[in-house]
């Protein structure tokens, strides 16, 4: 009989009414590390199950995954959303005992927003207000490796735009100013002690530029993070969700997490 990935959903994580999908490795499959999947969706829209594909065939090869919600942009804007994310950090960390993973073997990993808030959760540091105040804040939301597929690597600040269609607008709110869209950037905030990081993106992403990964890429690796680069040629947006390209993404994130968890 083949053993199956136990999957617990609608964990509550936070003093929010925030909740995560949990995946555990098969009985005797462990491998004593942990990824906190991070959905997409503009930060406006999308929710835990869209990346539960992922979570699935990594708890498989032995990690214990937690795909997160996190508020919305037309719930709570900027930074919530990278505090939601920490928070579920802290309470995978918070629960390794129970988790029977190491508290110190938890990776990151999201699709175009969630890639974007894979890469802030991967700074160390971080201005109070990104660390927020729920969960357990006598633990540690630092995590060992971030996998970031197709991010907005640099939140750009449009003059006069509408905020339906500008996502950045959305997400920072009408009273940001230059400043606060920098600090929200992951391309001008890393530093070389950034973890170990993978990038995936198609050549022709027409909501993504694929330079937000190459310049990325480019100033990682002049830092000396250790870091890959998965171009996939001629392929869209979100081209993971499309059959056969779910399984390739996952497997280079199980040897990527394998390498550096």
């Amino acid at each position: 009989m083949k053993k199956e990935v136990k999957i617990t959903q609608n964990i509550s994580f936070s003093e929010l009414p925030l909740n995560a999908d949990l995946f555990q490795p098969p009985e005797g499959e462990e491998n004593g590390a942990a990824i906190v999947i991070v959905h997409g969706g503009g930060w406006r829209e999308g929710d835990k199950t869209q990346l539960g594909g992922y979570g699935l065939l990594l708890a498989r090869e032995g990690f214990v995954c937690l795909c997160t919600s996190y508020r919305l942009s037309q719930e709570e804007r900027w930074p919530a959303q990278i505090q939601d994310v920490k928070a579920a950090i802290r309470w995978i960390r918070g629960n390794s005992d129970i988790l029977n993973i190491d508290p110190d073997r938890i990776g990151i990993s999201g699709n175009s927003a969630g890639g974007h808030l894979s890469l802030m959760a991967g700074l160390k540091e971080v201005i109070n207000d990104f660390e927020g105040e729920d969960g357990s804040n006598d633990v540690s939301s630092e995590i060992k490796a971030v996998c970031s597929i197709y991010p907005p690597a640099q939140i750009r600040k449009y003059e006069n735009s509408d905020v339906t269609v500008d996502a950045y607008k959305a997400l920072m709110g009408d009273e940001a100013q230059q400043e606060d869209y920098d600090l929200a950037s992951p391309l001008l905030q890393i530093q070389e002690d950034f973890p170990p990081t993978m990038l995936i993106h198609g050549s022709t992403d027409s909501v993504v530029s694929l330079s937000d990964s190459t310049d990325l890429y480019d100033k990682l690796t002049n830092l000396g993070v250790p870091t890959e680069l998965h171009i996939f040629s001629e392929e869209e947006h979100a081209f993971d969700s499309q059959s056969g390209y779910g399984r390739l993404v996952a497997e280079l994130q199980n040897l990527f997490f394998k390498k550096y968890l």
